[in-house]
């Protein structure tokens, strides 16, 4: 296969499904998004239609709203997703949720359907197991705000067949992002290794060695990162980063223990810039 596939399927519209759908629908792929009920399908197809509507107003595609508009469409079933050669699972990061939300998706698919997760942490060989055809299922790990991002993670799994590397690769070029291939591992690469400096960070505010613009003046200066490790953390939210840290700790040991400030933050509901306040204020944006 090459280029985009002939249909793609996203179950979960939220904030990471919507922006994959958005990736997908640029690239001239017919979409197919399944929510739970019908309020959260209408909540997003606004959401997607939202941001189509930006990219068509600033120029990134040359593809008319009406077109892009054309080849969604939004659902409440996975049996939606029939025909489709690719279904993305976006669901929120929880083994439990992931799995059940994959057997439901892989019960209602044809036999050559590829299925991959968004998840940013957790086993793929985990997710695969009570799957019916694990040497179709790997890992899409994409980044928040998906339109904005370079990177896809493919994650092949001890069971991934070989040539689906390639086919992913190909998928991801086609949405114009670049595919960087890990094995299953804890955390990835990406996840890994951005926890890991979040956490460092947190833990600096913690112990006062700096203010948060300064711990992020410091990456973003000194070493180009183009936004700082608390303000990401913001970005991504309190609750993600603190599952992901939990998750690693369990696997990887102590040097990924959540800070006490970060389980504090999330307790207090400060979850960054979904919740108007983490690291920094919000409620202006």
């Amino acid at each position: 296969m090459s280029g985009v596939p002939d249909g793609v399927g996203v179950l979960g519209g939220g904030r990471m499904g919507a922006g994959i759908a958005h990736a997908f629908l640029l690239a001239g792929a017919r979409v197919t998004v399944v929510e739970r009920d019908d309020e959260q399908a209408d909540a997003a197809a606004a959401r997607i239609r939202e941001s189509i509507r930006r990219s068509v107003d600033r120029g990134a595609t040359q593809r008319s709203f009406a077109t892009l508009d054309e080849a969604l469409s939004l659902a409440t079933d996975p049996a939606a997703f029939a025909e489709c050669a690719l279904v993305v699972e976006a669901v929120p990061e929880d083994r439990g949720l992931k799995i059940d939300a994959l057997r439901r998706v892989a019960a209602s698919v044809g036999p050559e359907t590829v299925l991959a997760s968004n998840t940013s942490s957790i086993s793929i060989d985990d997710l695969a197991g009570g799957l019916p055809a694990p040497e179709r299922f790997l890992g899409l790990h994409f980044f928040n705000p998906v339109p904005a991002s370079l990177l896809v993670e493919v994650v092949m799994g001890a069971e991934t067949a070989p040539s689906l590397e390639g086919v992913a690769r190909g998928w991801v070029d086609a949405i114009g992002k670049t595919a960087v291939v890990v094995r299953d591992a804890p955390g990835f690469a990406s996840s890994r290794l951005g926890v890991a400096l979040g956490l460092e960070a947190i833990r600096m505010l913690e112990e006062g060695v700096a203010s948060a613009a300064d711990i992020d003046a410091a990456l973003e200066l000194g070493y180009r990162h183009p936004v700082g490790p608390l303000r990401t953390t913001d970005i991504v939210g309190l609750d993600v980063r603190l599952g992901i840290a939990e998750e690693l700790h369990a696997k990887l040991g102590d040097r990924f223990e959540p800070p006490a400030l970060l389980r504090r933050m999330v307790a207090e509901g400060r979850l960054g810039r979904k919740s108007g306040r983490g690291f920094y204020e919000w409620s202006d944006q």
